[in-house]
């Protein structure tokens, strides 16, 4: 099992990078969070985390910039039903802590926005894992109140700016998320630019 590749990034483009680790060049499949992370250090010297795939037909190595990442991608390929390939298009779209939070809140609409995922592959990752997610190294206590701190009684000014989140088109969680710890008493003009200046960071 190779367990990482750290070397000089020689080349990376949107799927996948080649690291070259004493004159040999690994060829990784990245996710786009993965690629976003490292196309900025070309020719620079990274350490990438890996799965090793073996098949009848071939053998692919799959590059993680975060411990977090990999530890995501191993528990979404043990869903039925969920490559590889279909791992890291769910990592493309959603980082390890959004996936997380759209697993715990059941939002199957944000995991089936991804390339290749249907909404039932996506409706069986919320039922497979959604009591594993919480042994997840990047799953913390402040996330579970974070989504449970917005689950207010409807009409109340937090449940209006978490509507409003979503009808510009965020997905229910990274709303959530992004209202967690704001004031509670605000109106609701005052709540909704607090929550987007969060999430454009």
């Amino acid at each position: 099992m190779i367990y990482h590749v750290n070397g000089t990034l020689e080349y990376c483009e949107p799927g996948f990078c080649v690291i070259d680790c004493a004159g040999v060049g690994y060829k990784l499949n990245v996710s786009d969070n993965t690629y976003a992370a490292v196309v900025g250090h070309v020719g620079e010297r990274q350490k990438l985390l890996t799965y090793l795939q073996v098949r009848e037909d071939g053998v692919e190595l799959f590059g993680f910039k975060t411990n977090e990442e990999l530890s995501a991608f191993k528990l979404l390929i043990t869903v039925s039903g969920v490559g590889p390939k279909a791992a890291m298009a769910i990592l493309s779209l959603l980082t390890p802590d959004r996936l997380t939070m759209a697993i715990s809140s059941e939002d199957v609409k944000a995991i089936a926005k991804a390339s290749g995922i249907g909404p039932k592959t996506a409706a069986r990752v919320v039922l497979e894992l959604k009591d594993k997610v919480v042994k997840l190294p990047f799953t913390t206590n402040d996330d579970a109140i974070s989504v449970a701190s917005v689950s207010v009684a409807k009409g109340s000014n937090l449940s209006e700016a978490l509507d409003a989140l979503v009808v510009l088109g965020y997905s229910r969680p990274e709303a959530q998320r992004a209202l967690a710890g704001i004031d509670p008493k605000l109106d609701v003009a005052k709540i909704i630019p607090l929550a987007l200046a969060k999430l454009m960071k």
